[in-house]
């Protein structure tokens, strides 16, 4: 007797088909690979930053600040990469969570100083 479970039609196996998934994300361009990644590290900076409608319960600006870092980070080097047509939305982003980076912070850092500025330069609001 074996002890793999049998399978039940109605529920996908747990492992996934890495064949598949490799076919899938080949057929996805670069620039939406990147512009999903932005999107996922603006979307956790902003849950870190409390501006969910649970606000201050995921509330952790040391998290935030690496996120926004990352995020910057990757828009300073993907720039040229993507049209302006999708930096512009996203730096447009970044900005918005810097500045409320600033606001959250009890001490805020001296402008240049701040989450990702050093790949952005001083944000001012």
């Amino acid at each position: 007797m074996s002890d793999t479970p049998p399978q039940n039609p109605d529920f996908p196996p747990q492992n996934p088909d890495f064949d598949t998934m490799t076919r899938d994300i080949a057929e996805v361009p670069a620039v939406e690979v990147i512009v999903t990644v932005a999107v996922n590290l603006m979307s956790a900076a902003a849950v870190k930053l409390g501006l969910t409608e649970e606000g201050d319960e995921h509330k952790d600006l040391d998290e935030a600040r690496k996120l926004v870092t990352a995020l910057a980070g990757l828009l300073d080097a993907s720039t040229t990469e993507i049209s302006s047509f999708h930096a512009a939305p996203l730096r447009d982003g970044l900005k918005s969570l810097q500045l409320a980076f600033r606001e959250a912070s009890l001490v805020p850092d001296e402008p240049g100083q701040g989450p990702g500025e050093k790949y952005t330069g001083p944000v001012y609001g």
